[in-house]
């Protein structure tokens, strides 16, 4: 390999720097792994957020504004995903981890197209009209990444219902970060909330925020829903190893935390943005590692809930 040429373990500390900046919760969850999956999901990160700066304008998932060429930020993406998945250097850092880890894990094509058709959906200014579409754009832009973890994690990519599981976990986690996010959605032009819900609780969907309390209860119907997802997803950490089932169940809890606190502002859960503490991810790291050792047990007999949506194989 040429010495002008950026090896495996500097695009993994730049990896592990956009992690530190871009998300405090996946950071500290994500040091649960042992090294080789800590590293890798390190690496589907940085391209997970590198695909999401370039396509919202932002740095490190802060400061997302309406962009004025979303269609040749697709092609961007599209390009050098493209170049990372025929195995080329593409010079990228971001790009370059995915093909990383793409080798390592012979993770499926398909995921990762099934991940950049969620930002060809934004760039289109793509609404989603019900529950179904709403779940369906989750799959895309978290699902469909959780469904990258599990391979990450050892989980054959076969196991559909293994994948559908951690598919469910990425749908609780992007759930919560609609709820909390509305606010900054709309600033940006966009709103994730489905018509028929707006419909009934009778908010204009160009207008999210005019009336905080309706607003209020329709983030509630979101964050019950990533609740639900949350507890299912937690069924499938019995086949994973102790340190993954750990960094699952933390990072299941913290984004838990999130929902939880918007549902709990009320009204008021835009007018600051919604956190976890240090100390409360600290908790959920002593919790998970508890629920982790009793996996077995403690998961052996989730019920799964009716399907309003199925993820697609």
């Amino acid at each position: 390999m040429s010495g002008t040429l950026p090896g495996r373990d500097a695009i993994v500390a730049t990896a592990g720097e956009s992690i530190g900046r871009g998300s405090k919760s996946f950071s500290a969850a994500s040091r649960l792994f042992d090294r080789p999956t800590r590293e890798r999901a390190w690496l589907l990160y940085a391209w997970c957020r590198a695909c999401d700066d370039l396509a919202d304008g932002q740095d490190h998932g802060h400061g997302m504004e309406a962009v004025a060429d979303p269609a040749a930020r697709l092609e961007a993406i599209r390009l050098r995903t493209a170049a990372a998945l025929e195995g080329r250097w593409v010079g990228d850092p971001a790009f370059d981890a995915l093909r990383i880890v793409v080798a390592e894990t012979a993770m499926p094509h398909r995921l990762v197209w099934d991940v950049v058709e969620g930002f060809a959906l934004d760039a289109a200014g793509w609404r989603p009209r019900s529950e179904a579409d709403l779940l369906q754009y989750c799959y895309h832009v978290a699902g469909a990444v959780g469904c990258m973890m599990a391979v990450v994690m050892g989980v054959p990519p076969e196991n559909d219902w293994v994948l559908d599981r951690a598919c469910d976990l990425g749908l609780a986690f992007q759930l919560a970060n609609i709820a909390r996010d509305v606010g900054e959605d709309a600033a940006a032009g966009r709103c994730y909330l489905p018509y028929d819900w707006l419909a009934e609780a009778g908010i204009a969907p160009d207008r999210p925020m005019e009336d905080k309390v309706k607003l209020a209860a329709v983030a509630r119907r979101l964050t019950d829903r990533a609740a639900e997802y949350g507890a299912q997803a937690r069924a499938g950490t019995p086949a994973l190893s102790f340190r993954s089932a750990w960094a699952v169940l933390a990072a299941a809890g913290i984004y838990g935390d999130i929902a939880r606190k918007v549902a709990q502002r009320g009204p008021a859960a835009w007018d600051t943005r919604v956190t976890v503490s240090g100390l409360g991810k600290i908790g959920w790291v002593a919790r998970s590692g508890v629920q982790a050792f009793d996996r077995k047990r403690r998961y052996a007999d989730v019920d799964l809930m009716p399907q309003v949506w199925k993820r697609p194989r």
